[in-house]
């Protein structure tokens, strides 16, 4: 570990020559790739250096220690003495979790696909409290959520929406969020007063580049349909829908939000690009190796991943066990408690991983 720091560190104090070179200052795309290296090695460095210089004081003052000191005095090293090996074992800690490989994903907008399962008309209202959770979370953040596509039912909830959320680290914050969720609650249209259990599946995709998915438009068929649902009567008097079917995948993906066919267009290809995206990064991964399902779950649709129940104002997520009774601030968008603890699970795992080689 720390011959790789080191080799780090040598790399940032090249990459500081590198960027006052008259040569590379007029070259804007050099400069850009030695900045952006930079940037990703500085926090690393800046805690390397604190702990080599911690390492160098520790030894100094065990030395101290050794020497001929009045009581006092050695009281004081001793002290000193404690709160450097603290400190050395904090940053040791620290580089670890910096050394873990980060994920390419992890800046990038998110495309969310939230769809009722088992539960008719109740899975649809807990697909619409689930959109709104997650809408207020993005606010809560700063990010701008845009709606792609949707099927809503006649009581207020959703069949299925697909939205895009944008924002820097959008992707690092709810890539955990892929699975199946379970609400248990009395539904508004039961008068015996009974609890039931009804589920909806969330997907999580980072949006891709277009330089990353090449999707060929002889591969593509495009369908063009009359819009239906919110948006007034002049919605159903125009081809202005979209649906895209990606042939060599069979994914197929529909965009009706905008009364312009062009922009549906736009919006379903940035879809249709994540799924596809997201399809070939899976299979790649699951060719080499098994993060997925050592991490906090495969992030499959079908494995149920939290419970909200209503009844206990309770949420509980199955893959940490952890258990909050806040549950009407966390359908408010209040999901930091819960999301922290899937990172820092995430973290504790890859540690573990990187021990163990």
């Amino acid at each position: 570990m720390f011959e790789r720091l080191q080799s780090m560190e040598e790399r940032y104090e090249k990459l500081n020559q590198l960027l006052a070179d008259p040569d590379v200052i007029s070259d804007p795309a050099k400069l850009r790739d030695y900045s952006i290296e930079q940037s990703d090695l500085q926090e690393t460095v800046t805690v390397y250096k604190k702990y080599t210089e911690t390492v160098d004081e520790l030894a100094d003052a065990r030395t101290m220690l050794g020497d001929q000191l009045e009581d006092a005095m050695k009281q004081m090293v001793q002290d000193e003495i404690i709160r450097l090996e603290t400190q050395k074992s904090d940053l040791e800690n620290q580089l670890k979790q910096l050394l873990i490989p980060k994920d390419p994903n992890d800046d990038r907008n998110v495309i969310v696909e939230i769809r009722g399962a088992a539960g008719g008309d109740e899975a649809a209202l807990f697909a619409g409290d689930l959109f709104r959770m997650y809408s207020r979370y993005a606010e809560q953040h700063g990010w701008k959520t845009e709606i792609i596509d949707e099927s809503p039912n006649e009581i207020g909830g959703y069949k299925e929406i697909v939205f895009m959320i944008t924002g820097k680290g959008a992707y690092s914050r709810l890539k955990f969020e892929s699975g199946a969720y379970r609400v248990q609650r009395v539904p508004e249209t039961e008068n015996g007063g009974r609890i039931h259990s009804s589920t909806a599946t969330v997907a999580v995709l980072p949006e891709a580049k277009d330089v990353e998915v090449e999707l060929n438009e002889k591969d593509i068929r495009v369908d063009r349909f009359a819009s239906s649902g919110p948006g007034g009567q002049s919605v159903n008097t125009t081809m202005s829908a979209i649906r895209l079917t990606h042939i060599p995948t069979g994914i197929v993906v529909s965009c009706q939000e905008e009364r312009s066919q062009i922009k549906n267009k736009e919006k379903a290809m940035k879809v249709l690009r994540a799924r596809v995206y997201d399809k070939y990064q899976r299979e790649a991964q699951e060719k080499y190796d098994s993060t997925r399902k050592s991490a906090v779950g495969t992030g499959d649709r079908s494995e149920r991943i939290r419970t909200y129940n209503f009844p206990q104002n309770r949420v509980t997520d199955h893959r940490i066990g952890l258990t909050i009774h806040q549950l009407d601030q966390v359908l408010d968008g209040k999901l930091d408690e819960i999301i922290d603890a899937l990172i820092l699970n995430d973290q504790a795992k890859k540690m573990e991983q990187a021990d163990a080689r």
